[in-house]
């Protein structure tokens, strides 16, 4: 059924897999459409997101999505939004784990964060690199990670694009725990399983409990940061970055 993801169903722990490993399970267009898809068809009571070893996703294919991306938000006639996979994740009522194995990085970072809950491999890192490109990261970025960590350690995170590992990840609240590789994905699996085994509609409205006290308008925000990276996306900070990025090398930023 699906090509950039796997998809798979045991008891009533539904569980998403990237399936790039060879690009570090990098999102294409054809990855975004399939990963909001799973989560809208699951009938799963809680759901597991991880990613094909080595890396649990390492954001955006800079070849096939930044690129394209950059053409399409510069559109003058292109509506401010927010990103279609992102507002799936942020408004299904289905209680979602990250079981964070490896990189999760750039928009890999934003959708660990989309997650109710984060566990991490000892091999998992993080990092906000969005700034690295000229860019502003997505809403989750924006929110959640403020939440999670504080607004001045966030703000670090955001300005600085630094990249820190699982255990101090977990000394900033980022994660919940950190668990040996090998014992990742079983207590994901059994950490949704506890979840799954109580009352699915009290966990639903539990859920949509949390996004109404602590979750900012989503579509306000999107409809920012859609804006935002248009205009972005314009610079020659963010050509620089990419390019820079794909030819290997130190990148120099002008202010324009």
């Amino acid at each position: 059924m699906y090509t950039e993801i796997e998809y798979d169903e045991r008891d009533r722990v539904g569980i998403i897999t990237i399936d790039r490993p060879d690009a570090r399970n990098a999102l294409t267009f054809t990855t975004y459409t399939e990963l909001a898809d799973a989560v809208e068809r699951t009938t799963a009571r809680c759901l597991v997101i991880t990613g094909r070893d080595p890396a649990f996703c390492s954001g955006d294919d800079v070849k096939q999505v930044m690129v394209a991306a950059s053409a399409d938000l510069t559109r003058r006639d292109r509506e401010p939004r927010l990103t279609p996979a992102a507002g799936t994740l942020l408004r299904t009522d289905i209680p979602v784990v990250a079981a964070v194995n490896g990189a999760a990085v750039g928009w890999g970072m934003e959708l660990a964060m989309m997650a109710d809950i984060r566990i991490a491999s000892d091999r998992a890192k993080f990092g906000e690199l969005f700034v690295k490109r000229g860019l502003c990261c997505d809403v989750a970025g924006l929110s959640r990670l403020a939440q999670l960590v504080g607004r001045e350690h966030a703000a670090e995170l955001l300005f600085t694009g630094r990249v820190i590992d699982a255990p101090e990840a977990r000394d900033l609240r980022l994660v919940s725990r950190v668990v040996s590789h090998e014992e990742l994905l079983p207590a994901a699996i059994d950490l949704a399983n506890s979840i799954a085994a109580n009352p699915p509609l009290a966990v639903q409205a539990l859920k949509r409990g949390l996004r109404i006290a602590l979750d900012p308008d989503w579509d306000e925000l999107g409809r920012w940061v859609s804006a935002t990276l248009a205009e972005l996306f314009r610079t020659d900070d963010h050509r620089e970055g990419v390019q820079a990025f794909l030819e290997k090398r130190d990148a120099v930023y002008t202010g324009t």
